[in-house]
């Protein structure tokens, strides 16, 4: 589900700014991008992410922003010292000038410290950074949950008319049995005839029955009436009194709602009943678009 979230929070460690966007995807995809000095907290942010957003590409962006005075350059001391002592070893080298350029020795690499490493707590930074992201994915649920509210209403519209083309089928299967009965006897006597075959009506009737139980549809039907039943019940969250991602479960369920409808098509011998199909079919293609998208 798509969405946008920001949060930030100003305090002793200094200003945390986290900004989070989802777009719609199966699976869950962490798309990362955070501030140098953040670096080593990735794994964590991964981690807090995926036990609050389950299904999406996710897009988080995260900076730290330091005190005045803490952001301030530092001059490592002990880096200093070692080029100095370098320095020193060719003071009686002929020829060299032995003057020290503290300008220049200062844009050496490791003399100017970009914060003061030493002096953070990990911790308790992670603590701030951890805050202010579940603040950020709060405001994305606002949002989300808004479009929710939006793909329940299209799934539930959907639904209904699944459920009326299944009460036309359910009212048709009686008759299309009895058709195809009547079709395949007066089919079968024809043929008897032709060859002047003759057979105990009892085994004709049976044989008949056979066939025509085929097509039978009644189970399917039944079992199409169940899952739909299920898949009501989940949007509604009946199923679970507990927050739990729901996206994965109409999928499956809608899955076992297109099977059923496959097998309805293919026995039913009746041509008002394919054409309920047909848009039970659509329907349920409609239906797994959204959810492949819904958490």
């Amino acid at each position: 589900m798509t969405g946008q979230g920001h949060a930030s929070d100003q305090g002793e460690l200094g200003t945390i700014s986290v900004e989070i966007r989802t777009v719609n995807n199966r699976g869950f995809k962490f798309s990362p991008r955070v501030s140098d000095s953040l670096a080593t907290l990735e794994s964590k942010m991964e981690a807090l992410t995926r036990s609050l957003i389950h299904r999406g590409t996710v897009h988080l962006n995260v900076s730290w922003r330091r005190v005045a005075s803490e952001s301030l350059p530092v001059v490592d001391r002990k880096v200093l010292q070692a080029y100095l002592d370098q320095l020193a070893e060719f003071r009686n080298v002929d020829g060299l000038d032995t003057s020290v350029d503290l300008a220049a020795l200062m844009t050496l690499p490791g003399v100017i410290g970009s914060s003061r490493e030493e002096s953070r707590d990990d911790e308790t930074l992670w603590t701030a950074v951890a805050d202010v992201m579940r603040l950020a994915i709060a405001n994305l649920d606002e949002m989300r949950l808004a479009e929710g509210g939006r793909m329940e209403k299209t799934l539930s519209a959907d639904c209904a008319i699944v459920a009326e083309r299944l009460g036309q089928i359910r009212e048709l299967a009686p008759r299309a049995v009895e058709s195809y009965r009547n079709r395949l006897e007066v089919k079968i006597q024809r043929v008897l005839k032709e060859h002047d075959v003759q057979t105990q009506t009892v085994d004709l009737l049976r044989e008949v029955q056979i066939y025509a139980d085929r097509v039978d549809i009644s189970e399917e039907i039944t079992r199409l009436g169940s899952h739909l039943q299920m898949f009501d019940d989940v949007l509604a969250g009946k199923e679970s009194e507990l927050r739990e991602p729901i996206g994965r479960k109409l999928d499956f369920i809608l899955q076992e709602m297109f099977r059923e409808t496959n097998t309805i098509g293919s026995k039913a011998a009746d041509a008002e009943i394919s054409s309920h199909v047909v848009e039970i079919k659509c329907a349920i293609e409609r239906m797994r678009e959204l959810v492949q998208n819904l958490e």
